[in-house]
């Protein structure tokens, strides 16, 4: 959902929370400013509307090969010149690519705002480079992929547990790609991906700090601005998750195993798939369930039952189709995971009864905490907004979280706990040690 422009060039975002204003270029460009001026500093962010779910089938990893192509130059600025600038500025860089979007952001002194769009914008449009640099960009990923999955039995089994989860959607395909098709990833198949995403209508420009909302429109426009859009902005093309019908099991015995581990993930509703409060209820009852010490399986397997070391719950909310919901739990000295397993089946379906109004009240003052806490941050109050807008959320769903989480009842989360997490919408994953 795009945001507004029904009214004047600068639509002012009042209520709870920073002050906002939103702005949109003639070429689809869409900039949400976030004045802070408690130091001089200023985070520049540019996300595009896509991510590992929108990879062409067979190019698994495309879209994050190319986060790391677009540091390889431009016709106008050599590979690396464009990082050296931000260095020499004494400012920090990065990029990230995640299911549904891919960002890019620097963070530098306010009066250096100009020259990072100048950078941005230039790669926005003139990507150039040769395959020299592909091969050898190719490895790094493979190397990162080895790293991360291939020497960790932990990451392997949240792999084969997300595939196992999303049958049919890209959700299940990890965002860095399957090893043997990233082996394949060419220039031609980054630059279709970068010419069919990369455009000024497909991204959102964000900038948080010691910033006016037309001084970063003005900059925008002689930047961004000379860059053109598309006739029609690039389309999403997801296929939809059937509705599951079998819990399944996963196991992995590794002797590089210190600790076994059970997680489980449930195939529930997003914020951009969920009814009314759905994803509200969702959020907490993740917190209420596994949102730390004070929570529901903490202090039935750790504390009460002595079963486990550790036990949580979390939620994925921010996604645009389906989604996932996770509990885990660290068995103790002794207690096998399929004996943990019983426990943590217990406890959910005792949880209906067990939450009660006020451990549903602690979770929800506990969420709505974090997030005024990270609101405190310059960097994060960029990420919520960007990411939110990236997934289709629009500037009054952030606006009005707080409130939405607050009006979630104990009937909500009953209702949640009944509706989705149940057997046949479930993954169950044990890691254990192997001892052969």
């Amino acid at each position: 959902m795009a945001l507004r422009t029904d009214a004047a060039p600068f639509d002012r975002i009042e209520g709870s929370g920073p002050d906002l204003t939103t702005h949109r270029l003639d070429n689809g460009l869409d900039i949400v400013v976030i004045p802070d001026r408690r130091v001089p500093v200023v985070t520049h962010m540019v996300w595009y509307r896509n991510g590992s779910a929108d990879d062409p089938l067979g190019q698994s990893g495309i879209a994050h090969f190319l986060e790391h192509l677009m540091f390889k130059g431009t016709e106008r600025h050599p590979a690396g010149e464009f990082s050296k600038v931000v260095s020499a500025l004494g400012g920090q860089e990065n990029a990230f690519t995640s299911y549904d979007y891919t960002a890019y952001f620097q963070r530098v002194a306010p009066e250096h705002l100009g020259r990072m769009m100048e950078f941005e914008a230039d790669r926005m449009s003139g990507l150039n480079f040769d395959d020299a640099v592909v091969a050898p960009e190719r490895d790094v990923v493979l190397e990162e992929r080895r790293m991360r999955v291939e020497t960790d039995p932990a990451a392997q089994l949240s792999e084969a547990m997300a595939a196992a989860l999303f049958v049919h959607h890209p959700y299940g395909i990890p965002i860095i790609g399957w090893m043997h098709e990233i082996e394949t990833l060419d220039r031609r198949n980054a630059l279709d991906y970068y010419r069919r995403f990369y455009c000024p209508d497909n991204a959102i420009l964000v900038v948080a700090g010691d910033v006016t909302d037309r001084e970063v429109v003005k900059l925008a426009e002689s930047t961004y601005g000379r860059n053109a859009c598309r006739s029609q902005p690039p389309a999403r093309q997801r296929p939809r998750e059937p509705e599951p019908r079998a819990s399944r099991h996963i196991r992995i015995a590794d002797p590089r195993v210190e600790q076994p581990t059970l997680q489980r993930l449930y195939l529930v509703p997003s914020s951009r798939t969920a009814a009314g409060r759905g994803s509200h209820a969702l959020e907490v009852l993740a917190e209420a369930l596994g949102g730390g010490p004070t929570s529901y399986l903490y202090r039935r397997l750790v504390l009460g039952g002595g079963k486990a070391v550790n036990a949580g719950a979390w939620y994925m909310g921010s996604a645009i189709d389906q989604s996932r919901f996770s509990v885990y739990a660290v068995p103790a000295e002794g207690v096998t995971p399929e004996a943990l397993e019983r426990e943590l089946d217990a406890a959910i379906a005792a949880a209906r009864d067990d939450l009660d109004d006020m451990s549903i009240e602690r979770a929800k003052s506990r969420l709505i905490a974090e997030t005024i806490y990270a609101l405190d941050s310059q960097s994060s109050l960029a990420r919520i907004y960007g990411s939110a807008l990236a997934v289709g959320e629009t500037l009054d769903d952030v606006r009005t979280w707080p409130d939405q989480i607050r009006a979630v009842t104990r009937h909500d989360l009953v209702e949640a706990l009944e509706l989705w997490l149940t057997d046949r919408r479930s993954v169950t994953g044990h890691l254990v040690k192997d001892r052969t």
